[in-house]
């Protein structure tokens, strides 16, 4: 099948807003050209950089510093297209179910663990179908390996954007096939052998350098050494960058308002896109929110609007599902709920509760702490008490897990953001039957949800793959687990002597930073 991705609204990763008052007292204290170490900010410890079993976000940023990919995303005036990395001197669709591919020759793995080879493609994208992320990979087959360094990737049907949505994503990265079964079979927080340009040591809680590897063959970053420091409020990073201690961090959505005429000399924005999609779930197994008549007053209750004005001062935009803007499939409303504060109190005196307390958890950042509030005072208003409960980024990923204890059983409600790619089908992978206890944390299934997923894939017309996904996000909204929030632009702030890289879904890709 040929899927056809939609003309995004977005800015190019590398184009620079115009205007900029980050804050009062921005000095906007310029990069010294001469430097070679790119000061930068990660929100919080690398926990897992298996690609299988990641969170991903800042574990995707390592890996592209320090694992072989195939492809990598490219900027066309249309939006993001695909080109071959540096690591492959041939990358072909040969027709629709087979990519050829041919490894440089030289490139060779830390530790003794000899050149990079065409089994080691074949390890990393085969076990990638048992993995967490598996969903990336349902259009692969298999991997025929055809020489040392050549191989082609059999497809089990058409799929058209599987190089752009799985080869230049996360998911994508090749691992070492001796470095990872002898650790093994996965690895957690340091990579067994790594094959680019840099290698990398934690300090845990304060920062991740990105150093020269020595085995490394080909070309030098712009930048010797990367120092990602451990901020995890963005706040503390645009002070950061504002004291001169940061040389690129992201910006907060109260920071994007005050853009005008009057930017800080040698400072520039770079905008990477909005494959953001935010909403507030609910826990459809748990005894305070089996009842549908709980979660639809809770989905009438809440006003998003005072969210996207309070919260985000604006500058978002308002969501009505998972499928983000630009995107096919994308809705312009929402099907079972309006905010309706009446109608939230009739629901609940019909479902017989009073008195309900519910418990919401959330990131501890300003925007998210600010909607959790915002909820909180809504909620009250139809006589539903809420505590807000903030977590750091180490245990709020895994509260929903059931691989990573019973927090899952005492989830109630929680803000969650995804990211995704430039095609709607990842973005509903997440919530198939089989992701329930994985990343599907509001616990339902549905048959019908799990067809029309198949159905997507397989779709090569685009209005009736537009119907799949409308419906698609119908049923999650029917569940009544899910209130959409907003779709957030991926913005950074950094010095104008810096050439920004960054994926659609904003993670940054260091190794691609240049010199402007």
């Amino acid at each position: 099948m040929k899927l056809r991705t939609s003309r995004r609204s977005f800015l190019a990763s590398t184009a620079a807003l115009g205007a900029f008052g980050m804050m009062p007292g921005l000095t906007g204290a310029s990069f010294a050209q001469g430097a070679s170490v790119l000061r930068l900010r990660l929100d919080g410890d690398l926990e897992i950089l298996d690609p299988g079993y990641m969170t991903g976000g800042t574990e995707i940023e390592a890996q592209k510093q320090c694992l072989p990919f195939l492809a990598q995303y490219a900027t066309t005036e249309d939006g993001f297209s695909w080109e071959p990395t540096y690591y492959v001197t041939r990358l072909e669709q040969r027709d629709a179910t087979h990519i050829d591919f041919e490894l440089r020759e030289g490139l060779v793995w830390s530790g003794g663990y000899g050149p990079l080879t065409a089994n080691d493609v074949r390890f990393s994208y085969e076990r990638m179908k048992d993995s967490d992320w598996s969903g990336y990979f349902e259009a692969l087959d298999h991997v025929e390996v055809t020489g040392e360094r050549t191989g082609t990737l059999v497809l089990n049907a058409p799929f058209a954007p599987f190089i752009m949505i799985t080869l230049c994503h996360g998911p994508g990265a090749i691992v070492c096939e001796a470095a990872v079964t002898e650790a093994g079979g996965r690895y957690t927080n340091q990579f067994p052998a790594v094959c680019g340009p840099y290698t990398m040591d934690q300090e845990p809680g304060q920062r991740v350098t990105f150093s020269p590897n020595p085995d490394w063959t080909g070309p030098a970053p712009a930048f010797d050494t990367i120092q990602a420091n451990i901020i995890s409020e963005v706040r503390a990073a645009e002070l950061a960058f504002d004291a001169g201690e940061l040389d690129c961090t992201e910006v907060s959505a109260d920071a994007l308002a005050r853009l005008d005429a009057d930017m800080p000399e040698g400072t520039s924005v770079t905008v990477a896109g909005e494959l953001q999609y935010m909403w507030m779930g609910m826990n459809t197994e748990h005894p305070k929110l089996q009842d549908i008549r709980v979660r639809r007053a809770i989905q009438h209750a809440i006003d998003v609007d005072s969210i996207l004005a309070g919260a985000y001062s604006g500058t978002t935009a308002k969501s009505h599902g998972i499928i983000c803007p630009g995107l096919i499939g994308q809705r312009d409303s929402t099907t079972y709920y309006s905010y309706d504060p009446a109608r939230a109190r009739e629901l609940l005196a019909e479902a017989g509760v009073a008195g309900l307390e519910l418990t919401i958890r959330t990131l501890n950042t300003q925007e998210r702490m600010l909607t959790a509030q915002i909820i909180q005072a809504n909620l009250a208003a139809v006589g539903v008490t809420v505590s807000v409960l903030p977590l750091d980024s180490g245990s709020y990923w895994e509260m929903g897990q059931e691989s990573a204890g019973d927090t899952w059983q005492d989830l109630e409600l929680w803000l969650m953001r995804f990211g995704t790619t430039p095609d709607p089908y990842e973005a509903t992978s997440w919530f198939v039957s089989e992701q329930v206890g994985v990343w599907n944390w509001e616990r339902w299934t549905s048959e019908e949800f799990d067809r029309l997923y198949d159905e997507g894939i397989a779709e090569t017309d685009p209005d009736r793959r537009a119907d799949i996904y409308i419906r698609m996000q119908e049923i999650m909204e029917e569940t009544g687990a899910y209130v959409w929030i907003n779709h957030e632009p991926e913005a950074f702030v950094h010095r104008s002597e810096i050439v920004v890289n960054a994926a659609p879904s904003g993670e940054l890709d260091y190794r691609r930073f240049e010199r402007a």
